[in-house]
């Protein structure tokens, strides 16, 4: 799942659906970059007069969002950004790590020589990607490399509601990373756990790519709880 897929145009010829599924993608990457700030009100009459489109296309898209659990919308206060909390993190991290080792276990039992070869060029591009923390484009770079590489492994098991949770708490979590950002982008350590989660995928080992993975997101979730915790509150609802 890549930044342009998140943007990418609908199939139908529907116009109204290709203009909010436009819509949607480009408002997402702003909730998940923080250009759109957490609990900022969602303006539909602006975004309206922004993009140039109608009031009904722009209700869709934020539909869409609200689907994802990026946007919320509030009893007779309507939408605002959805707002980002250590209580939120924790939850995203574990029903994360629960959710792609349960695809994971899936696709290792299923999946055919298409998948080992979408895997293997996945972890090549991730280990090519720039993660440099000083240059935003380097880290959009890397973010894209980085969420193709978990949603590769998981679109194996053919279960397509799975797959679409997957991208949603994958979304939800790689969102406090790129607003707060993440020491973890230059250091090393998380290219050197991405590996050893392929080669054991790849070698049908269910049981230790779905340990190795689990291991992998609680490990990076801790830490980034642990860097951004004292700047969050733990619950605002």
């Amino acid at each position: 799942m890549s930044d342009s897929q998140a943007i990418g145009v609908s199939s139908t010829n529907h116009k109204k659906t290709t203009i909010s599924g436009r819509l949607s993608g480009l408002l997402r990457l702003q909730i998940l970059n923080g250009t759109l700030p957490p609990g900022s009100k969602v303006n539909l009459d602006r975004l309206r007069e922004t993009h140039g489109v109608s009031l009904s296309s722009v209700r869709e898209a934020v539909s869409r969002l609200t689907a994802d659990g990026l946007v919320e919308l509030e009893e007779q206060r309507g939408y605002r950004i959805a707002p980002v909390t250590l209580a939120n993190l924790i939850e995203v991290t574990r029903l994360r790590a629960d959710m792609e080792t349960l695809a994971l276990g899936y696709a290792i039992t299923q999946a055919n020589l298409e998948w080992e070869g979408d895997v293997m060029a996945a972890l090549h591009r991730l280990g090519r990607a720039l993660h440099d923390p000083a240059q935003p484009d380097a880290i959009a770079v890397w973010e894209e490399a980085h969420a193709d590489f978990h949603m590769t492994l998981v679109q194996g098991s053919g279960m397509k509601n799975l797959y679409r949770f997957c991208i949603t708490l994958h979304n939800l979590n790689s969102r406090y990373r790129r607003i707060f950002g993440s020491d973890d982008l230059s250091d090393g350590t998380v290219e050197s756990e991405h590996k050893p989660i392929a080669d054991a995928a790849l070698a049908r080992d269910a049981d230790l790519a779905c340990a190795l993975l689990r291991g992998h997101i609680e490990r990076t979730g801790a830490k980034l709880v642990a860097r951004i915790g004292d700047h969050l509150p733990a619950d605002t609802r």
